[in-house]
């Protein structure tokens, strides 16, 4: 048996990518997607139908050119998505612009906007997909808010604990702690002479968060994301789910090395905590953390800029 198929035995895996024709090979469960791996994949010449599509329906709908595009960007995302629940049988994650991270509102509004064309364009049904939005306070309260009209979500971009922390206790459906960019950032400021993935601050981050969550009862569903190598996918072998790259997923398909579970339920379990963050705890927390400040300030401003490159090339398309 392959690693992927053990992996499977363990965990939930998801496959993080854009082209959809990769996402067949792996027969992953669930799929993720982000604007730059939607940038990434639109540009290839073989989803070009996708790009005119979207525009031709933002164009019958009407409005400014800045609605047209911005409607373009929407219906470009959930194409996308629309075309991966075809290789599926769980759910597809679609991005709310990242421009919106610290509008609560409009947040709420984007994600209302993608679910009604996913539900009245497509007949797809919202338990089908799941909203992404980045972890700050402002989108943990507007998934709040979503998760009440059954609109799932799973919060990305997450580096710290507060972060984590506030996310369980709004009862968001799935958080996605990025393994990977936290590695990244304590790799480049404090380098292992020689990689041991039982040092991988990113790896640990995710250890934390699961026995945090499994000791109190909480129900979000844990995603580790944005993984560097093998090893560090294996010793989150049972965590809820991974979302893994398929550069990733060949070299687990490749391999028939046997490898054991990591992480396992604990065995007594406490009610929730009753005293919930605030706003002003939460930043406070937040910001002890340099390394979650610093890559969820890079994260937002990465997809923002992807964000800005799609519009771009919906303008030129028009």
């Amino acid at each position: 048996m392959n690693q992927l198929d053990q992996l499977k035995k363990y965990t939930k895996v998801v496959i993080d990518s854009g082209d959809i024709q990769n996402i067949e090979k792996y027969n992953p469960f669930d799929a993720t997607t982000n604007p730059s791996l939607i940038l990434k994949a639109i540009q290839m010449e073989k989803y070009n139908y996708l790009i005119k599509e979207s525009i031709q329906y933002s164009k019958k709908k009407g409005g400014s050119k800045e609605k047209i595009i911005n409607r373009a960007v929407d219906k470009i995302v959930v194409n996308f998505g629309v075309e991966i629940l075809k290789k599926i049988p769980g759910v597809v994650s679609s991005e709310v612009d990242s421009r919106l991270s610290f509008n609560t509102e409009k947040s709420i509004k984007k994600a209302r906007d993608l679910i009604y064309m996913y539900e009245n364009e497509h007949g797809i049904n919202r338990s089908k997909v799941l909203i992404k939005l980045a972890a700050t306070w402002e989108c943990i309260k507007a998934a709040k808010y979503l998760e009440k009209e059954n609109i799932n979500c799973n919060l990305t971009l997450l580096f710290s604990f507060a972060q984590a922390r506030a996310c369980a206790e709004a009862n968001v459906f799935l958080i996605s702690p990025f393994v990977g960019r936290i590695y990244d950032w304590y790799n480049l400021h404090y380098p292992m002479k020689e990689y041991n993935v039982l040092f991988d601050k990113g790896v640990k981050s995710v250890k934390k968060i699961y026995k945090y969550y499994k000791k109190y009862s909480y129900k979000t569903i844990i995603m580790g994301a944005s993984f560097r190598n093998k090893k560090q996918i294996l010793s989150l072998s049972g965590c809820d789910c991974l979302t893994i790259s398929p550069e990733l997923l060949k070299e687990l398909k490749s391999s028939n090395t046997v490898f054991s579970k990591q992480l396992f339920l604990p065995k007594k379990v406490f009610s929730k905590i009753k005293e919930k963050m605030s706003k002003s705890e939460f930043n406070f927390l937040h910001n002890q953390d340099l390394m979650a400040v610093e890559k969820l300030s890079e994260g937002i401003k990465q997809f923002s800029l992807d964000q800005n490159f799609l519009e771009s090339i919906i303008e030129k398309n028009i």
